[in-house]
């Protein structure tokens, strides 16, 4: 299993050369993914980069133009095959729960089990799984927003399905609940022995659940790696600015290093544009990897403009070529309008 450092996982689905159309708007391009078993696996992009249309697909709500989709090592979908959602082994949990107001916890859990089961103790199970065994009598409406949660989530769950897709599920979230929920559900998912997809456009849920992340660009995945991987060693422009705070500045390859306006600074391993001496490239540095000095101890610049936000606060400093660099700072550092800083770069950079 992923989560316990093994390779040797089995996949649970995987999609290879996936596209799909809407008119003349091509919504996934050529997108290939995998999901081992027992694995949470992010699909992290910003809103219209087909993450959900993908989704979709996997669940089999949408038909694909060209490609395959297989589920625990069957072909679902490609080659003329389409094997319809409620025969692919998949459970979704939707942006809005998708709960029968009308129906009660138990009964909403039960929903497309077998009567067998039903009357068993399947359902039980599932409430006792997500923390509401007390509840089972209860209608949605009676329920707070993460107590519908998590019966959306007891129901995907209920059938014991190959995979579970969750589609933006802590959207509808108050701030201040979706972190609690966040970790309730990678627990529950974990605890289930569940292979999930959670599709997102928040880069901090996505690094902070997932065990693996995907990270799609215009209809297409970018890259796939653990949170860590991804965050550090973006392989893309594209990626490298969609998460965290980040400078791109221009620079020079000189060996294993480049030179920029912040200096020569280490590259990471696996930095192509460090490979020739002298040409011209992208320098990426994450704003956190920024330290404030002396005037006399590293490049100058002047602050324009502080922000602070209580756990840490963020500083845009001026160059002398006009470039902004973005830094973050500690919660307890003093930073000030109009201060003469310099600034120091810890650790390695990546270069395009």
């Amino acid at each position: 299993m992923i989560r316990d450092g093994r390779d040797e996982a089995m996949t649970a689905a995987s999609c290879r050369g996936v596209s799909k159309r809407f008119g003349s708007a091509l919504a996934v391009r050529s997108a290939t993914l995998e999901l081992r078993e027992g694995e949470l696996l992010a699909l992290l992009g910003r809103s219209g980069c087909g993450k959900t249309t993908l989704l979709r697909l996997i669940a089999g709500l949408e038909r694909a133009d060209e490609g395959r989709i297989e589920i625990a090592g069957r072909l679902v979908e490609g080659s003329g095959t389409h094997v319809p959602p409620e025969k692919r082994g998949v459970g979704v949990v939707f942006q809005d729960y998708a709960l029968f107001p009308h129906l009660t916890v138990e009964k909403n859990v039960a929903f497309g089990l077998p009567r067998r089961e039903r009357r068993g103790g399947a359902v039980r199970e599932m409430l006792e799984l997500v923390g509401l065994a007390d509840k089972g009598k209860r209608r949605p409406h009676e329920l707070s927003g993460g107590e519908r949660q998590r019966v959306a989530l007891a129901r995907a769950l209920a059938p014991r399905p190959a995979v579970v897709l969750l589609d933006e599920p802590f959207s509808s979230l108050d701030t201040s609940l979706r972190g609690e929920m966040r970790a309730e559900v990678r627990r529950v998912l974990h605890e289930a022995g569940a292979s999930a997809i959670l599709v997102t456009h928040d880069q901090e849920e996505a690094l902070s659940v997932a065990d693996r992340v995907a990270v799609m660009l215009d209809g297409a995945v970018a890259q796939t790696g653990t949170p860590a991987e991804i965050y550090l060693r973006p392989a893309t422009r594209g990626v490298a600015s969609l998460l965290g705070d980040g400078n791109l500045l221009p620079g020079s390859a000189a060996g294993d290093c480049v030179r920029c306006e912040l200096g020569a600074l280490r590259c990471a391993p696996g930095s192509e544009a460090c490979a020739a001496e002298g040409k011209a490239c992208d320098v990426f540095v994450r704003a956190e990897a920024i330290r404030l000095c002396g005037v006399d101890e590293g490049a100058r610049g002047v602050v324009e403009t502080t922000m602070y936000f209580g756990h840490d606060q963020a500083a845009l400093v001026r160059m002398g070529s006009g470039i902004l660099i973005r830094v973050r700072l500690g919660a307890g550092e003093e930073v000030r309008v109009g201060q003469r800083v310099g600034l120091r770069v810890d650790g390695e950079v990546v270069a395009f």
